[in-house]
């Protein structure tokens, strides 16, 4: 008889599933009850071992998993797709060996507990067990540094001769090297480690771990080519020294007051993290999205912002009314001072900013105050500075790069570096096709829900995943299908392993495709995300990007201060289809001064005129009113920092320090009058159901008036929003044309006018009178720039 040991690995610690089914070919996909255990890595997993006839002896069999968990009963567990181009099916794939013989068929859900330095469970004890992925390599071992130090040098410079090498060896068919268990775990807590590969070539590499939890580089220097003072605060972390974490502790105090800091467990630290009557938001009907850089913070210092200047920054959002924040990119990226798009360790919080446990703190603070917290994360590349990390790991040939795909051979190209695909992002395309990097990235989303509690994603540039691949000597006409077909299954595998453990968590494209299927669930073979960024509303409304020459551009338009018509009717476009799972936002990150031609948004207001007096106070109109369409529109409203007090600077991704701006300060001073507007206009769609719903209704657009009016309802709830981006009011009244079964008749009243004087308008509306709407027409008076909101009374 051939043996099969059947084991199903979760690498998440707590015990989120249950009553787990074998099921495969050999029986017709019928459910063998499988065995809970505790696995050697201390979580749960299942097992079944079972007997194969040896007249099957090398034949295919093909299995999987259901099981009971979050989402629900008998949940199918496998979320890893075929490798067959032409298959979506996710499924396991085992090789019967001969006759008698015996084998271990092993899935791993996430690779969270066994790549990396991590605990090993063995007869009570917590031992130690080093593991990486090194497919080319022909030894490894694992080296150790000096904790005041933590850098290693290429010559091995910076080894502790006080500790012994510990050599890994080749386990589980070849990939995975992996060192015998080392005794007692937590002598080993916070010791700084690399990896030493020799390579295909036979070279010797100093190497981090992909999968470390910690680096110890706090600044920005590579002591490989600058000079460096010998300090883990100047070093850099992408290629300093990995370090040994206990994952299943935290320390109890943000700023510990204690030397050494107390610890406590992750649950007794979860256990006091919401406040009751004070719930976390969990739909994106619920949400006003704070677009938030934790580098820009950290007003009046002299380096970037840090997660203790996020903790500080939490009242200021309580206060302003948001109740979800965007976070741009936390992991470990080059340098200290960035936007964090080059990441280089995905399990890492950047060390600079504070690491894991202050970012846990930092999550845990923001569900105190019943704010979600929606993490930015980066796979359409890798850093472009990666020379410890993922570039070259074990082997110089362009195509054993194990973590970027590579066409070919390199002796097929006079320039080997042109074999490498590029996907319109900024570095080369991952090297999808591996299992091994795509379970990077859905192990290190399992560790940012399971670990760190976020309560949803926002994926960078999709489009660079499921779409945009081409050969780097050929440019972006030549499309590679392959690696289109393995982006999405990246993306359908990484929804799925969200959806198995925490079905709530919120995922957000940054697609500007507008591809339906990003937006399907998984089943119906879509990327299974909730919502998508719509650039295109944005660039309608706002559109000062020199690239977008066809769009409405409204505000731009506007920002002349002519009379001239403006293309409402192009906006209604974009604006009705916001309720079509979308993320509308009136300024971005990338749109505030990164992108060609780009400005923050009371800039694009008056077309960059000097702001002061008149000026100021007609951008700060313009701006009200395009801040008003976007958060008051059917999709989910999001904006970028500071634009709650007219921030002016340019947003630029390598500029921050110098552009900073003092939000917390603006608001009491110049900022005041938008701030108090923001704070009203967040208000008001939070508690009204009917501008939360995803119905939309543009009853009357005027180009030459430059009027746009659209309804909000949800049930009863009917709300009339009335813009003018016309330079003189409508002091008289204003008609708006529609019909009886758009605009149902009735009495309505004015509840919010942008034009108000405690924004600093002018104080022209219709101050709480009931107007009449009959036969679909209503008349209002219309302040110059202004966003009216009258409620069916």
């Amino acid at each position: 008889m051939i043996t099969v040991r059947f084991t199903y690995i979760t690498g998440i610690k707590r015990g989120l599933f249950r009553n787990a089914k074998l099921s495969g070919t050999w029986n017709s996909w019928g459910d063998i009850p499988m065995q809970e255990i505790v696995g050697d890595d201390g979580c749960p997993a299942f097992e079944l071992t079972l007997n194969f006839d040896d007249t099957m002896a090398s034949q295919e069999v093909r299995w999987g998993v259901r099981l009971d968990g979050p989402p629900g009963a008998n949940q199918w567990g496998i979320v890893t797709e075929d490798p067959d181009l032409a298959v979506i099916r996710p499924e396991c794939h085992t090789i019967l060996p001969p006759a008698g013989g015996q084998v271990a068929a092993r899935y791993y859900l996430t690779l969270s507990r066994f790549l990396g330095a991590q605990k090993f469970y063995q007869g009570g004890a917590e031992l130690l067990k080093f593991a990486v992925w090194a497919p080319n390599a022909q030894n490894v071992e694992v080296v150790f540094g000096s904790q005041d130090n933590g850098y290693i040098y290429d010559d091995g410079t910076g080894i502790d001769a006080n500790r012994p090498v510990v050599p890994l060896k080749k386990v589980g068919g070849g990939d995975i090297w992996a060192s015998d268990p080392l005794t007692d775990f937590q002598s080993h807590v916070g010791l700084p480690y690399m990896y030493r590969i020799q390579n295909a070539q036979g070279v010797r590499r100093m190497r981090t771990d992909i999968h470390s939890r910690w680096q110890i580089g706090r600044g920005d220097v590579n002591p490989k080519y600058n000079a460096w003072d010998g300090s883990p605060d100047t070093l850099d972390g992408g290629v300093s020294c990995s370090v040994v974490i206990d994952q299943d502790g935290v320390r109890e105090e943000f700023e510990p007051t204690t030397n050494p800091p107390k610890q406590i467990t992750d649950d007794e630290f979860w256990s006091k993290e919401f406040t009751a009557g004070l719930p976390v938001p969990t739909r994106l009907t619920e949400l006003v999205i704070y677009e938030l850089h934790i580098g820009s913070l950290g007003f009046g210092k002299t380096g970037p912002g840090n997660l203790q200047d996020a903790m500080d920054f939490i009242p200021h959002l309580v206060s302003l009314g948001v109740n979800a924040v965007e976070l741009l990119p936390v992991s470990e990226f080059h340098g200290n001072v960035g936007w964090g798009y080059g990441d280089t360790h995905h399990f890492v919080i950047e060390s600079s900013a504070g690491g894991r446990d202050k970012y846990k703190h930092f999550v845990r603070e923001c569900h105190r105050n019943g704010i979600a917290v929606i993490q930015d994360v980066v796979y359409n590349h890798f850093d472009d500075k990666a020379e410890r990390a993922e570039s070259q790991y074990d082997s110089e040939l362009p195509e054993e790069n194990i973590y970027y795909w590579y066409e070919g051979r390199s002796t097929d190209y006079a320039n080997p570096n042109n074999g490498y695909l590029q996907n319109g992002s900024s570095d080369r395309t991952p090297r999808l096709w591996e299992e091994n990097v795509r379970k990077l990235f859905t192990s290190s989303a399992a560790e940012f829900a399971e670990e760190f509690h976020v309560d949803g994603f926002r994926v960078d540039l999709t489009q660079a995943i499921h779409f945009n691949h081409y050969h780097e000597i050929d440019g972006p006409w030549s499309q590679v299908n392959s690696a289109r077909i393995f982006g999405q299954k990246l993306l359908r595998e990484w929804s799925r392993t969200l959806n198995l453990i925490r079905p709530a968590a919120i995922r957000i494209a940054e697609d500007h495709s507008e591809w339906p299927k990003v937006t399907q669930p998984t089943d119906m073979e879509g990327m299974g995300f909730n919502a998508a960024w719509f650039a295109t509303f944005y660039h309608d409304l706002i559109g000062d990007a020199d690239n977008q020459q066809d769009k409405a551009r409204v505000l731009h338009r506007a920002g002349f201060g002519t009379d001239d018509p403006i293309p409402l009717s192009q906006l209604s476009g974009s604006l009705a289809k916001t309720g079509d799972a979308k993320i509308a936002y009136h300024e971005s990150h990338d749109e505030a001064g990164n992108s060609d031609g780009t400005r923050r948004t009371i800039l694009v207001a008056v077309n960059g005129a000097y702001l002061a007096g008149p000026t100021r106070d007609a951008a700060e109109a313009r701006a009200r009113v395009v801040a008003g369409i976007s958060v008051l529109s059917a999709g989910t409203p999001m904006f970028l920092m500071g634009e709650e007090i007219g921030a002016w600077e340019a947003f630029i991704h390598n500029e921050i320090l110098p552009n900073r701006e003092d939000i917390l300060g603006e608001r009491h001073s110049l900022g005041a009058n938008l701030f108090r507007y923001y704070q009203d206009l967040i208000k008001l769609r939070r508690t009204s159901p009917g501008l939360r719903s995803r119905n939309i209704d543009i009853i009357h657009a005027a180009d030459d008036n430059r009027v746009i009016a659209f309804t909000r309802t949800d049930g009863a709830a009917h709300e009339l929003v009335v813009v003018s981006l016309n330079t003189r009011p409508f002091d008289t009244g204003y008609i708006i044309p529609s019909s009886a079964d758009r605009l149902s008749p009735g009495q309505w009243r004015e509840v919010f006018n942008s034009d108000s004087r405690f924004y600093g308008g002018s104080d022209l509306g219709n101050f709480g009178a009931a107007l009449p709407s009959q036969d679909g027409r209503i008349e209002v008076r219309l302040p110059a720039n202004a966003l009216l909101v009258l409620s069916k009374m």
